[in-house]
C-alpha cells in the first residue's frame, strides 16, 4: 500500500504540523492537543483523520518511505556512471531534508524509538528504502570495475549509509544551522574518492 498516494490533503497537512512540533519540541512536545493548537483546529478534527499520536507519527514515516522511493527511482539516471548516479541519489536526498527537515526531525526524534514496536518496523522500513536504492548501484559498480571490491557489497552500503545517517545527526543537533548542503556533498564526494578504483 502507498500512504503516499492515499493521504489526503488534510492528513498531509497534520503530519506536516506535527513534523514542526517534533522539531521545536520533539517527542514530548508532540501531541493532540498541540497538533490541533498549530494548525487551529479543534482536537476532534485531527482524531477524524487520525486515531491518535502514533498514527501520525507511522503516517510520516510511511509517507517519508513511499516518497523517497518514488524521488529517488526518478532520479537514477542509468546512462551516467555510477558514481554519478550515487552523487545524485545523495545530492537529491539532501536538498529535499534541507526543505522538509521535519523528516529528519522523526527519524531522529529521542525516544521515538521506544514508542512502539509499529514505529520500529516503520523506522526500518525507512532504512530498508535507502538499502534497496544504494544496493544495486554499489554492486553495479562493483561489477563493472568502477569500485573497488575489496569491501562486499552489503557492508559498503551500510558504511555508506551510516556517513549519512551522522551528517544528518549532526545537522539536527546543530538546530538545522549547519550548512547541510556543503558538508553531506563533500562527504558524499569524499566516500566515492574512497570506494572507486583508481
Amino acid at each position: 500500500m502507498n500512504i503516499h498516494l492515499l493521504m489526503t490533503k488534510r492528513q498531509l497537512d497534520i503530519i506536516n504540523s506535527a513534523g514542526k512540533i517534533l522539531t521545536e519540541g520533539g517527542i514530548s512536545g508532540l501531541t493532540i492537543k498541540n497538533i490541533a493548537t498549530e494548525m487551529q483546529f479543534s482536537e476532534s478534527a485531527i482524531y477524524r483523520h487520525f486515531k491518535g499520536k502514533e498514527e501520525i507519527i507511522l503516517a510520516m514515516l510511511n509517507y517519508l518511505a513511499d516518497d523517497m522511493q518514488e524521488r529517488c527511482e526518478k532520479v537514477i539516471d542509468q546512462n551516467d556512471s555510477d558514481a554519478l548516479q550515487l552523487k545524485s541519489l545523495f545530492a537529491h536526498q539532501i536538498s529535499y531534508f534541507k526543505q522538509h527537515p521535519h523528516f529528519v526531525s522523526v527519524v531522529f526524534s529521542d525516544g521515538l524509538l521506544e514508542e512502539s514496536e509499529r514505529i520500529n518496523n516503520a523506522i526500518r522500513r525507512v532504512m530498508k528504502v535507502k538499502h534497496n536504492l544504494l544496493l544495486p548501484i554499489i554492486q553495479n559498480g562493483q561489477l563493472n570495475g568502477e569500485f573497488n571490491n575489496a569491501i562486499e557489497s552489503q557492508n559498503l552500503v551500510e558504511i555508506i549509509m551510516g556517513a549519512f545517517r551522522l551528517q544528518m545527526f549532526k545537522w539536527k543537533s546543530s538546530g538545522f544551522h549547519s550548512d547541510i548542503e556543503d558538508h553531506g556533498n563533500a562527504i558524499i564526494e569524499n566516500l566515492i574518492s574512497l570506494i572507486k578504483n583508481n
